[in-house]
């Protein structure tokens, strides 16, 4: 439109639900790593990289949007793949450990989708209240009274029918980073279409550009036109 400036208005990325969980997700990944995986092991620092990419991708895609919705789909397409590798980590690290990977429906999953976490403390705290809750359902002998934690969706189960291990908050945590992976992912899928779309239907900013200038040179021939016709007149 003509009154709407060259440059759209962009880099609002701190307000986008995607960018405020993949800061999540990358503190908590930094965090994780630093007390579960070996700090000179190359999953390590790849870890933190693929957290670090997707959000450092989301905030420049945003930025980047006012004169190039083309690099900004790539960029969020980026931030999109970062991620996946990331959560496949995320499930490495409980295959390979032998700890069970929760189905979205698990109770302990339910209570933090309840709590939409916002900070890397909110997150620990949920951590901190299952592990105690938890503990709380087994007895001095580790065997469960009425609930079995490595049970996919928390399945209740008689006393003495199946013995824990040591309940490690490694578990929760790697579940809860994918629980947020997942909604993060789902969130830059759905952006990505929109995104798609959006330049679909108006183009980029060569479009945009072409635009003006073919407007601004209609203006200055409407001009010069009438110009010429009054100075005829005069004449």
């Amino acid at each position: 439109m003509p009154n709407e400036p060259l440059i759209p208005p962009h880099g609002g990325y701190r307000k986008l639900k995607s960018f405020q969980l993949a800061e999540l997700v990358f503190d908590l990944t930094v965090r994780f790593c630093d007390q579960y995986i070996p700090p000179r092991s190359r999953t390590h620092d790849q870890m933190v990289q693929a957290a670090r990419s997707g959000v450092q991708n989301i905030a420049e895609g945003s930025q980047v949007s006012g004169t190039s919705k083309k690099m900004e789909i790539k960029l969020t397409s980026v931030a999109r793949a970062s991620l996946e590798e990331l959560r496949r980590d995320f499930e490495d690290f409980l295959r390979q450990k032998g700890l069970p990977k929760w189905e979205p429906d698990h109770t302990a999953l339910q209570r933090l989708k309840v709590r939409r976490c916002a900070t890397l403390d909110e997150f620990r705290a949920w951590v901190a209240n299952e592990v105690k809750r938890a503990e709380k359902n087994t007895d001095g002998h580790r065997q469960t009274r009425t609930i079995n934690i490595n049970s996919p969706k928390g399945v209740r189960v008689s006393p003495c029918s199946s013995v824990l291990p040591p309940i490690a908050p490694a578990v929760f945590v790697a579940n809860g980073a994918l629980c947020l992976l997942n909604l993060c992912c789902y969130l830059l899928d759905r952006q990505m279409a929109a995104q798609a779309s959006a330049f679909e239907k108006e183009g980029g900013f060569t479009e945009r550009l072409y635009q003006r200038r073919s407007q601004r040179r209609q203006e200055d021939a409407r001009h010069d036109s009438h110009r010429i016709g009054q100075h005829s007149d005069g004449r």
